[in-house]
């Protein structure tokens, strides 16, 4: 599986927003914990289906989104 597989978007779960692999653990959810400083080792120990592949996937998705151009009306 690929960085960009492992975060999916499902209309009918979590309100269409990014998650990991189909789980209600949304993208957001792990960004906000690693901003506020918590470990990548509490964060999997906090959601135990959460892969270390899964954070590096939820990170880059955040790179690639904050490198969307934007063109000024």
């Amino acid at each position: 599986m690929t960085r960009d597989e492992r975060i999916t978007f499902d209309a009918g779960q979590c309100g269409g927003r990014p998650c990991v692999r189909g789980m209600r653990i949304r993208v957001a959810d792990v960004l906000e914990m690693l901003a506020q400083g918590v470990s990548e080792a509490i964060v999997l120990a906090d959601f135990p289906d959460l892969e270390q592949d899964d954070i590096r996937a939820c990170l880059h998705f955040a790179a690639q989104r904050s490198n969307i151009a934007r063109l000024a009306a």
